[in-house]
C-alpha cells in the first residue's frame, strides 16, 4: 500500500476538507482584515501589525486600550499599523478609526501559534481518542483560535476567511471540529504558564510541503519547473483557481461537463451502451486503456423516504471517480485503496426516481469498479439498501491513450506547488506569532531526501513573509503506519522521519516532537493525538516558556565498534535509559556489504551494544527504520528515543523525481 495513493485519504475521511468543485472567490478588500475579530489573542512582547484597505491616503489609527499608532494607506489603498500590546493577560478593546470605526472586543493578550501542515494536524478534536469526553472537558476561555479556510490560489490573495472562537465544548466541535493537535498542545502549555493562547489553524489534508511555499523559492529549487510552468500556464488562462491538475484537464478534455453535463437527470441517454457496472470497460472498448466513461443508473426510493441518513456505497474505484446524485455533485476521491461511501443531502433525495452518475477515470487494464458487486449500494442509516450491482448505461467521453496527454496529477484537493502559500499563508502574514506548529510529511514520504531542502527553505519563506526574525518552529515527527516488516529494509517513511529531524537540528530556533510509538499501521489518521500536542509543548515550555521540563528521549550521539559489536551512546538520556515493553527494539546492523540483519540489543548504562552473529564486522547500525518500528527505547522521563541510522548510504528516495 503506497504512500503516494494513502495520503489522498482527505476525500473519504470525513475532515473538513477542500470539497467543492468550484475554487472560491475572494470577497471585497475590506477596511480591516478578517484575521483581527473580537476573541482574538494579540501576541505579547512584540508590536502587532493590524492592516486593511481604504482609499489611497486615507489615515488609520489603532487604539489598544489607551495604546494609539497610525498609518496612512498605500497606493494600492492598503493601510498598516504597528501597536505595542498591553501586558500578557489582559483582556483589551481594540479600536480602529479612520473612514470607518471598528471595535475588537474580549481581546486578549498572550502567544499566537500558526498551525500548518495536512491532515494529522486538521483532524478535529471530536475524532481524537476519547474525542467525546475531551470535547465535552473543553472549555478553555484563555485558548482562542481561527481556522484559516481552504483557499488555493494562483497568484497573491489577500483575504483570508474565518473567524476568532473562544474555546468551549461547542466550538472545538464545530465544522468538523478544531486542530485536536494543536488544542491539546495549548491546553499544556495554558495550563502550566498561565498565558493566554491563540491558535491559527491553517493547513489542508493531504497537500505536499510544496503547497505552502513562495514560488520564488521554488523556482530557485529547479525540481518544480514543470508543474510550476503549468501552475503559470493557468493563471495566464484566467482558470478557476481548483489547485489540483486533474479539474483543469476535465475542464479541458470531458466532453461530459460540457453544456448539459452527462449528470443531468434529464439527459437523454437512449444511445447509451448498457454495460455490467463491475466490466463496463470493455463493451466500450477502452478495457486496456486510459479513459474517461461516464455511468449512469436510475435508482427508485420508496414512498414515503426512510427516515435516517443516506449514503451511496460504491467500493474501491480505481483511479479517481466523481459522483452526483440527482445531478449534484456529492463526493469524489482519487484514494484507491479506500471505498467509496458518499452521504446524500437529504435536499436532493425524492421519492420515486433517482440518478446516480459516475465519472470514472481509468488508468490501467480492466480496473474501475473492483469491489465486490453486493458491496455497491444507496443505503439508508438503520433502514433499507437499494443493490447497484448489475447494469447501468456508460458511454466513453475521453479515450486517453498516448499520445493524448493525461494530468500531472489525479488528486482533487490542492496539490500544486505554491497555491497555498499564496491562498493561506500570505493572507495572515505579517500577524504577530510566538512560533508556529507543523505536522507533514505523509504527503512528501516518496520524496524525503528532497525534503531537507524543501523544510528548511519553507521555514525560511515563513518566517521572511511574517517579518518577526526566526521565530519557534516545532517539528512533528511521522508516527508509527503501515504493518511491520519482518526483516531489515529501505524505507521512505523513515528517510521522511530523518529529513525532518535534520532540520529540526539544523535551522535555528527549531525542535522536534518524537512521535514514533504512537501511529496505527492501518489508519494514516491516529487517534491518539494526546501524545503528539504534548509532546509539542514539552518542547515549547523548555525551549521557549523557560520550564525546567524534559522535552526529549534519547538523541543518537555516536556509535563505536568494539570488537564484533557497536556500543552506542546518546543525548537525552534523562533518568537513563529505559524499555518499554517486553524486548528493546528494534535495532538492524550491517558490515561493509551493506547488508541489513537484526541485531541483539542490550542496555549498559547510557549506552546500547548491538551485535548479530551474522554481521562479524559491523560498521553501521539502525533503529526503528521502518514505517511501523518496534521502537520500544525509552529515556527515565518516559519519552521515546528518535529513530536513527549511523550510515549515510543511499536511500530509496535519493533518486525520485515525480516529474
Amino acid at each position: 500500500m503506497r504512500i503516494t495513493h494513502l495520503v489522498t485519504a482527505l476525500m473519504a475521511c470525513s475532515l473538513p476538507a477542500f470539497a467543492a468543485e468550484t475554487p472560491a472567490k475572494q470577497p471585497e478588500l475590506p477596511f480591516l482584515s478578517p484575521i483581527f475579530g473580537d476573541d482574538m489573542v494579540l501576541q505579547r512582547g512584540k508590536p502587532n501589525t493590524f492592516w486593511g484597505w481604504t482609499h489611497p491616503g486615507d489615515h488609520v489609527t489603532v487604539d489598544i486600550n489607551g495604546r494609539a499608532a497610525s498609518g496612512v494607506a498605500g497606493g494600492d489603498g492598503r493601510w498598516q499599523v504597528q501597536v505595542d500590546p498591553p501586558k500578557v493577560g489582559e483582556t483589551c478593546v481594540v479600536k480602529i478609526d479612520g473612514p470607518r470605526h471598528v471595535e475588537l472586543h474580549n481581546v486578549v493578550v498572550g502567544d499566537v501559534w500558526l498551525c500548518g501542515g495536512q491532515s494529522n494536524m486538521q483532524f478535529g478534536l471530536p475524532r481524537a481518542r476519547d474525542g467525546a469526553a475531551e470535547v465535552a472537558a473543553a472549555n478553555h476561555p484563555g485558548i482562542r483560535f481561527f481556522i484559516v479556510a481552504s483557499h488555493p490560489a494562483y497568484s497573491k490573495a489577500a483575504i483570508p476567511s474565518g473567524g476568532w472562537k473562544v474555546c468551549s465544548p461547542k466550538t472545538v466541535a464545530e465544522e468538523g471540529g478544531f486542530s485536536a493537535v494543536a488544542y491539546f498542545f495549548a491546553r499544556r502549555v495554558q495550563g502550566e504558564t498561565g498565558v493566554p493562547i491563540g491558535l491559527v489553524e491553517d493547513c489542508l489534508g493531504g497537500t505536499p510541503g510544496e503547497t505552502w511555499m513562495d514560488p520564488a523559492t521554488l523556482r530557485s529549487l529547479r525540481d518544480f519547473d514543470v508543474p510550476m510552468a503549468e501552475v503559470d500556464r493557468l493563471r495566464a488562462l484566467g482558470a478557476p483557481e481548483y489547485g489540483n491538475y486533474v479539474m483543469h484537464w476535465y475542464d479541458e478534455y470531458d466532453g461530459g461537463i460540457k453544456g448539459s453535463t452527462w449528470a443531468d437527470p434529464g439527459l437523454d441517454d437512449a444511445s447509451w451502451k448498457t454495460v455490467p457496472i463491475n466490466n463496463g470497460f470493455e463493451p466500450l472498448g477502452v478495457a486496456d486503456v486510459p479513459a474517461v466513461v461516464w455511468f449512469r443508473r436510475v435508482v427508485i426510493l420508496p414512498d414515503p423516504l426512510p427516515a435516517g441518513d443516506a449514503a451511496v456505497h460504491l467500493g474501491v474505484v480505481e483511479k479517481m471517480e466523481t459522483t452526483y446524485f440527482n445531478g449534484q455533485w456529492i463526493g469524489a476521491s482519487s484514494w484507491v485503496e479506500n471505498p467509496r461511501i458518499y452521504p446524500i443531502p437529504p435536499k436532493l433525495l425524492r421519492p420515486g426516481r433517482n440518478l446516480i452518475a459516475v465519472r470514472v477515470l481509468k488508468l490501467k487494464s480492466k480496473t474501475g469498479f473492483t469491489s465486490s458487486p453486493e458491496s455497491l449500494k444507496v443505503a439508508f442509516e438503520g433502514g433499507p439498501e437499494i443493490a447497484l450491482a448489475g447494469d447501468w448505461k456508460a458511454a466513453m467521453s475521453v479515450d486517453a491513450r498516448a499520445p493524448h496527454p493525461l494530468p500531472l496529477g489525479y488528486e482533487n484537493y490542492p496539490t500544486m506547488p505554491s497555491v497555498l502559500f499564496q491562498g493561506m499563508i500570505l493572507p495572515v502574514a505579517p500577524l504577530a506569532l510566538k512560533g508556529a506548529l507543523w505536522y507533514q510529511g505523509e504527503a512528501n514520504a516518496t520524496r524525503a531526501r528532497q525534503y531537507r531542502t524543501l523544510l528548511p527553505d519553507m521555514i525560511g519563506d515563513w518566517r521572511r513573509v511574517f517579518g518577526q526574525g526566526d521565530f519557534p518552529f516545532l517539528i512533528v515527527s511521522l508516527p508509527a503506519f503501515e504493518e511491520r516488516l519482518a526483516e531489515p529494509s529501505e524505507s521512505d517513511w523513515a528517510e521522511m522521519r530523518e529529513a525532518q529531524a535534520l532540520t529540526a537540528r539544523n535551522v535555528p530556533n527549531c525542535g522536534i516532537a518524537i512521535t514514533v510509538d504512537t501511529g496505527d499501521a492501518a489508519n494514516l489518521h491516529p487517534t491518539d493525538k494526546k501524545p503528539v500536542g504534548d509532546r509539542l509543548a514539552l518542547v515549547a515550555l523548555s525551549k521557549w516558556y523557560g520550564k525546567a521540563v524534559t522535552y526529549s528521549g534519547p538523541m543518537f550521539r555516536s556509535a563505536e565498534r568494539v570488537g564484533d559489536s557497536l556500543r552506542i551512546d546518546f543525548d537525552d538520556t534523562d533518568g537513563g535509559l529505559r524499555v518499554h515493553g517486553d524486548k528493546l527494539g528494534e535495532f538492524s546492523v550491517a558490515g561493509s556489504d551493506h547488508a541489513w540483519h537484526w541485531a541483539d540489543a542490550r542496555i549498559e548504562g547510557d549506552s546500547v551494544v548491538v551485535s548479530s552473529a551474522k554481521v562479524p564486522v559491523p560498521v553501521a547500525v539502525r533503529y526503528a527504520w521502518q514505517a511501523n518500528p518496534l521502537a520500544t527505547l525509552f529515556n527515565g522521563a518516559g519519552l521515546p528515543a528518535a529513530p536513527f541510522r549511523s550510515d549515510d548510504w543511499p536511500g530509496t528516495t535519493d533518486k525520485h523525481d515525480p516529474w
